[in-house]
């Protein structure tokens, strides 16, 4: 089975996409980023949310929603990149360690993707920009999805 998790923080809010990139846009931007978490796992749903949940969220600071569909309308485009296979992954490595070591998990993790998710805001925003600035094409993939 394969679930999407998507961290958000309770506390963020849109802030100038000019920050995100080495030459300001032509027109104002906004953005907002969260993490999303895709996991291909077997066995028990709920042993499985409760990992997700003590491992990758701060429940004081942040939100997970269980769900691959975008979080926020209006969005000009998101941007979604993150480490290409060969490429060492601390995070990733991380989470599967911690897994490894669990006794008697009540599921099997087959595999893990991270991806930081990129929601881009306003007319004119040009998403070959934001890849060009963000995405190192050497050790990460990225996907473009256009609203």
């Amino acid at each position: 089975m394969t679930t999407t998790y998507e961290i958000t923080n309770k506390f963020d809010t849109e802030g100038d996409a000019q920050s995100l990139l080495y030459e300001p846009p032509a027109k104002p931007l906004r953005f907002r980023k969260t993490m999303r978490y895709i996991f291909d796992y077997e066995g028990d749903a709920k042993a499985f949310d409760a990992f997700v949940h003590e491992v990758l969220v701060d429940r004081i600071s942040q939100t997970a929603h269980q769900d691959a569909k975008p979080l926020w309308d209006g969005s000009a485009f998101i941007l979604d990149y993150g480490m290409k296979g060969g490429a060492l992954d601390l995070e990733k490595e991380a989470i599967l360690c911690y897994y490894r070591t669990l006794k008697a998990p009540a599921f099997n993790l087959n595999k893990l993707t991270l991806k930081t998710r990129i929601y881009v805001f306003g007319e004119g925003a040009d998403a070959d920009l934001f890849v060009k600035d963000i995405v190192n094409p050497a050790i990460q993939n990225s996907e473009v999805i256009h609203g």
